[in-house]
């Protein structure tokens, strides 16, 4: 699955989709609205409302997870096994994803009851009363006869006794990860009020090899860590991607035969064209919001400025001209601003300017040395990498306010956000081994985890929600 747009049945014609008799599961795909579509569904009923900034009150929320349920028990193409144990399988995707957020602490579907198919518009609330649960996600999956798969996935609040937000996707066998991911997405934004994110992909530099010849392959996998593929051979050295905002393409920097060029991989296609190439050092290709510009930073006579250029293909444009190094800009969410690292001032500190290089201003003044900002995709906040000593991930204001540390180690660089601005992700470098792995942390700091990956990883690079 590339940049294919994931089909979506009607939320609510769920109702009628597994009824008390369970005569039949099969809602008929509607074209158009999404799950998030759907987040408002009974809004006005009762539940929970508001933000995630008070987090201790969404922490002790006991959400219980059950085994989606299934009508008949019959093979799939999957690689999860049949309709019984793909159920088990699309339940454990969900409440992983609910657990590692760091906002719930949902449980099961382990050591839960099972529900059976006829039971997920229908729960026993009393069952869940006694086990503390304060809501209940239920679902089911069913085979059709093209092998596609049927996902419903229900909401329900256990103390007031109603359901809370429903939705259902059709997918094909290589995707039920994806409707797992949606229902999670579903439920974090009912609960927490937030923006969904689960269902996204992150590209990253796959590492291998001793510490002073490693080899840098670019590579892409799910949010979290799922579904991880190749996309080029390690004979070129790959740097710093990212993804378009449409996901149909990446953009990223590679080292063939000594001189950098920065392409444009085509996930459709497996191909990839040719933006920019110089015999002068290039660094940190980044797509402005609408992906229709690339930012980039190259170094002519010792002095590296920022330049923009179309992604189809044109004449760049020179956007700063200072003595020294101005590298790694980053668009604001509305495309009017760029955020970048300069050490015109003697040290690496973050500046911002307008899209079109007007207006150069600093905006680090708290000590040390600040690099490779990203801004955030609320545009409340840029991360950052701060030197003092030991790398650490920070967080500022766009003003540069407020700055404040989301990690503590020795090397943690590069941040990047989850689509919904409350996650950032980085790589971190083991001491001695110079070993780099992917870690994320969310805005308080304190939920903090390793993303598995099959050799090392840095550079990631988290794309948006997929549609």
């Amino acid at each position: 699955m590339t940049s294919r747009s994931l089909p979506f049945v009607l939320a609510l014609a769920l109702t009628a989709a597994v009824p008390a008799a369970a005569q039949d599961a099969s809602p008929a795909p509607v074209a158009g609205p999404t799950p998030q579509a759907d987040q408002g569904l009974n809004a006005d009923e009762g539940g929970l409302t508001g933000s995630v900034s008070a987090d201790a009150a969404w922490q002790d929320l006991g959400i219980a997870i059950t085994t989606f349920a299934t009508d008949a028990d019959v093979p799939t193409q999957t690689n999860a096994g049949s309709t019984a144990a793909l159920g088990r399988a699309l339940s454990a995707v969900v409440a992983s994803d609910l657990k590692n957020n760091g906002l719930f602490k949902p449980s099961g579907p382990d050591g839960l009851p099972q529900p059976a198919f006829a039971q997920v518009q229908t729960p026993d609330y009393g069952t869940w009363a006694t086990r503390n649960a304060d809501m209940l996600v239920q679902g089911y999956v069913r085979a059709g006869g093209d092998g596609n798969l049927t996902v419903g996935c229900y909401l329900y609040d256990v103390k007031l006794k109603q359901q809370l937000a429903k939705a259902g996707w059709q997918v094909s066998p290589g995707d039920w990860r994806r409707a797992a991911h949606k229902c999670a997405d579903m439920v974090y934004s009912r609960l927490s009020g937030e923006s969904p994110f689960f269902d996204s992909r992150i590209a990253y530099i796959a590492e291998t090899g001793p510490k002073g010849h490693r080899m840098k392959r670019l590579a892409v996998m799910d949010s979290d860590g799922a579904n991880m593929r190749y996309l080029t051979s390690g004979q070129a050295t790959a740097l710093t991607p990212r993804y378009s905002p449409d996901y149909s393409k990446i953009l990223y920097l590679s080292f063939l035969n000594g001189e950098p060029s920065i392409y444009i991989y085509d996930l459709a296609t497996d191909t990839q064209r040719l933006l920019v190439r110089s015999k002068n050092p290039t660094f940190a290709p980044r797509w402005s919001p609408d992906g229709k510009w690339v930012l980039y930073s190259m170094a002519i006579a010792g002095n590296t400025d920022i330049y923009k250029i179309p992604s189809v293909g044109g004449q760049a444009q020179k956007l700063t001209d200072s003595p020294g190094i101005d590298i790694g800009g980053s668009f604001s969410p509305d495309g009017g601003q760029i955020v970048f690292e300069s050490d015109r001032s003697g040290s690496q500190q973050i500046y911002v300017m307008n899209a079109d290089g007007s207006n150069q201003h600093r905006i680090s003044f708290f000590g040390g040395r600040s690099a490779t900002p990203e801004w955030s995709p609320r545009g409340d906040q840029i991360a950052f990498t701060h030197i003092a000593g030991n790398l650490r991930i920070a967080v500022m204001t766009p003003s540069g306010q407020n700055m404040r540390y989301l990690t503590d180690s020795w090397q943690d660089e590069a941040p990047t956000w989850s689509p919904n601005g409350r996650i950032v992700q980085f790589f971190r470098t083991a001491q001695n081994s110079g070993t780099a792995s992917i870690w994320q942390v969310d805005l308080t700091g304190r939920n903090e985890r390793k993303l598995p990956t099959p050799v090392g990883a840095s550079d990631p690079a988290w794309g948006p929600v997929r549609q």
